[in-house]
């Protein structure tokens, strides 16, 4: 049995921090985490770890916070070419930006450099699992899930599909939707670390009579996660209700194709009607936070308190290249920031806890990723708490660890990921 002893500071959850952190998080200012063949073993006194295996190799981080490796629950891999492209909202973003650059996945070698370029990106951010939309092409899905293998990553990954109001060379049909993504799934869901999401993009590329064959889909393989885009921008919304005249709101748009789903993953969600939280509520769907976007694109202010406490799922997210920045850091950063422009100031704790815990919650793999803690998969990632002066110069006035992680929460960046561990094994990043 192959074995690894990391020393540090350790920061682990046992519980839904957002509802009560102070019960939920354990601290250790000397804490260890003991490793073997790929998963975490145990978690605790680091002396008394180390004590109890002493042909055990060690890594001594110091005072360095060791912690679960980030979980990116929403994001567009295609898209980390145009990533901080200047002025648009939503629908000029994709006309301007998105789709020309997904055309250009239509060639297979193109495609994977793009995934290894964003998983690299990823991992040197402390990121370790990422859920992402591909591109109508079925090469850019084995693109991605081949490029997360050959870093023995945990990714989740689907096929966008769109049949309406996108350009010639990225739309497709309502059966070739369902026998594309039918295909993908079969051939990667479950295959080593991967899983797949069915994956229209959003109500207004899709036909019902697509949306309708992707549920159907779904209610075949219910065991696949579903992620779409719910409610992002205000004219967004309205060009919803004009092509679903219908429909009672936006949710019911998938709702009414069957793909409204406890499996269900809804990005963005900022603007809901009431009925639309009491589904979510109802069904136990998941929604997903993406605030660098959010305020990047002008979509507005996600009501982190609100869903909380209807005790619905909710992930962390960068959703580049709508999102600015490839770093869980600063997308911690913008949650907090967007948490005071609403009234509520997120602790530490909690935006740690999104940014891991609940995050492979949304995705439906709670305890096995982002979770420090004895059989869970050993994702880690290391956090130097004071990687630039600015940080170090605060972190010293520091009179307990959340002042000492607070200053590189708001303004850290790759150079406060000391390290990063992926299935037990340290990435160079």
């Amino acid at each position: 049995m192959e074995k690894h002893l990391l020393l540090g500071q350790t920061l682990a959850f046992d519980g839904c921090a957002l509802t009560d952190w102070q019960a939920a998080t354990r601290h250790d200012s000397a804490g260890g985490v003991l490793i073997a063949d790929g998963r975490i073993e145990t978690v605790g006194n680091g002396s008394a770890l180390r004590a109890a295996n002493p042909e055990v190799p060690v890594t001594d981080y110091g005072d360095a916070l060791i912690g679960a490796g980030f979980v990116d629950a929403h994001m567009h891999y295609p898209q980390t070419p145009i990533v901080a492209s200047w002025g648009k909202q939503l629908i000029d973003w994709l006309n301007t930006y998105t789709f020309s650059q997904e055309m250009r996945l239509a060639d297979p070698a193109y495609a994977r450099a793009v995934a290894d370029t964003t998983l690299d990106l990823a991992l040197a951010h402390g990121t370790t699992t990422l859920c992402s939309f591909c591109t109508i092409h079925p090469g850019s899905v084995d693109a991605w899930f081949g490029a997360a293998a050959a870093r023995g990553m945990a990714v989740v990954g689907g096929k966008t599909c769109m049949d309406r109001n996108a350009p010639d060379g990225l739309r497709d049909t309502a059966q070739g939707a369902y026998d594309d993504s039918k295909a993908l799934l079969d051939r990667w869901h479950g295959n080593g670390r991967a899983t797949y999401a069915i994956t229209p993009r959003f109500s207004p590329t899709s036909t019902p009579d697509q949306l309708a064959a992707l549920g159907a889909l779904w209610a075949e393989r219910p065991d696949a996660l579903m992620q779409t885009h719910l409610s992002e921008q205000v004219p967004e919304i309205a060009w919803v209700r004009d092509l679903f005249p219908g429909a009672r709101d936006y949710l019911d748009t998938y709702e009414a194709h069957g793909l409204l789903g406890a499996r269900g993953l809804y990005g963005h969600a900022i603007h809901l009607a009431p009925r639309e939280v009491d589904r979510l509520a109802e069904v136990g769907a998941a929604v997903v936070h993406c605030p660098t976007s959010n305020t990047f694109i002008g979509s507005g202010l996600f009501d982190m308190a609100g869903l909380a406490a209807r005790r619905i799922s909710i992930g962390l997210a960068t959703d580049t290249g709508g999102g600015s920045s490839f770093s869980m850091l600063r997308t911690m950063a913008a949650a907090y920031e967007i948490g005071q422009l609403r009234g509520t100031a997120l602790h530490p704790a909690q935006l740690m806890w999104l940014a891991t815990e609940g995050s492979a919650r949304a995705l439906h793999m709670g305890g096995s990723i982002g979770h420090l803690g004895a059989g869970a998969t050993a994702d880690i990632t290391v956090l130097d708490l004071a990687s630039t002066p600015a940080i170090a110069q605060r972190a010293a006035r520091a009179s307990d660890v959340w002042e000492a992680l607070f200053p590189t929460i708001m303004m850290g960046d790759d150079r406060a990921v000391r390290d990063v561990w992926v299935g037990g094994r340290r990435v160079v990043t």
